[in-house]
């Protein structure tokens, strides 16, 4: 059975009560609950973990090395400057997706570029929660 890595970034946790008008009014654990029976209806099993420090991430991330099929990630700020966790996405070499709520390419200039991008598979972002249900079903089309 397949298994897949979920990380959310920083603030996340604060989803539903953090601008709900960009990032919904569900609760993280609403999101996770609908991603695990996402996961499962696929055949596949998960973790999901939140930090909002980067080593933390970082550290996740090594653990796809041997745990892990592919990895989904909303990293946050992160995106936009953390050539860490870009470093390690890149260095574990399993397929991620990048993941965003709101629409990163119609914010602020700064959420303009990600430096996470070149090294996943894709990116998916503005469908609110059901942009990590989309990364999970891309991930299975990926893995199977």
């Amino acid at each position: 059975m397949k298994k897949i890595l979920v990380l959310h970034g920083p603030n996340i946790n604060l989803t539903g009560i953090r601008e709900p008008g960009t990032y919904g009014k569900d609760t993280l654990e609403t999101i996770n609950e609908e991603i695990r029976d996402c996961v499962h209806s696929l055949g596949m099993e998960c973790d999901i973990f939140q930090s909002n420090h980067e080593g933390a991430l970082i550290d996740k991330i090594h653990e796809a090395l041997e745990g892990y099929d592919g990895i989904v990630i909303n990293a946050g700020a992160y995106t936009h400057y953390s050539y860490a966790l870009r470093d390690a996405i890149s260095s574990v070499k399993k397929p991620c997706v990048e993941v965003h709520m709101s629409n990163i390419h119609a914010r602020e200039p700064f959420r303009h570029e990600s430096v996470i991008a070149p090294v996943c598979v894709g990116q998916i972002c503005g469908f609110g929660k059901n942009s990590y249900l989309l990364g999970v079903r891309a991930m299975y089309e990926l893995l199977s």
